[in-house]
């Protein structure tokens, strides 16, 4: 009976915490036809232009976690040279699962995959969620690459300034980190300091004019 007090207790401080975090209504918010937003990193600052017309749904949800402030202190995990800067796996357990079991529904490609557009990363249907990708070069076959029941990767917004930066984070590590995953998500960002400490990360993103 105690431990079961004791896991309820711990259930319900859980839930208070996580609804001071994340708020359902945040998921329907309606991001406008077009919007711009900076993201300031390790690097310097790049900006983006999002176009509601290429993916809504993935269009909304990056204005959510824009708006309600996801992008603090998130790592540049994944870096592979000549291919994608992958980043969304909050420091912050509560806020990381928090979005990353808000999956949303599936869309077809319309913009390409070229150099410095941005993808959420997915893994089968209804999987994108909190994690982006930025092309480093022209990626084709992302526009069409079929698995898991999906196709492609739906562009989202594109770097419009500041390629020079993002183009400097941190590639050394390649794609070990993009197999690490479990980790990150478990242990945040003291695990990448301690084992990884020349990744970059996102200080913080915000909407421009």
């Amino acid at each position: 009976m105690k431990n079961k007090i004791i896991l309820l207790l711990g259930i319900v401080l859980f839930t208070s915490c996580a609804t001071k975090k994340f708020k359902e209504r945040w998921l329907k918010k309606e991001a406008p036809e077009m919007f711009k937003a900076r993201f300031e990193t390790t690097q310097g600052n790049f900006d983006i232009e999002a176009k509601r017309a290429w993916s809504p749904a993935g269009v909304d949800r990056l204005y959510q976690l824009i708006k309600y402030e996801y992008y603090k202190d998130v790592a540049i995990f994944r870096v592979v040279p000549n291919f994608v800067a992958q980043f969304g796996i909050h420091n912050d357990s509560i806020i990381n699962k928090s979005w990353s079991n808000k999956g949303f529904v599936d869309e077809p490609v319309i913009m390409k995959n070229d150099s410095m557009t941005i993808a959420f990363a997915r893994s089968g249907v209804e999987t994108r969620t909190n994690q982006i990708f930025i092309n480093l070069k022209k990626n084709a076959r992302l526009d069409t690459i079929e698995y898991s029941g999906v196709k492609g990767f739906p562009v989202i917004a594109k770097v419009i300034a500041g390629k020079e930066n993002v183009l400097k984070f941190y590639d050394g590590y390649g794609d070990k980190l993009g197999r690490q995953q479990g980790k990150i998500n478990k242990l945040g960002n003291a695990f990448l300091k301690e084992k990884y400490p020349k990744v970059d990360y996102i200080l913080k993103a915000y909407l421009i004019k």
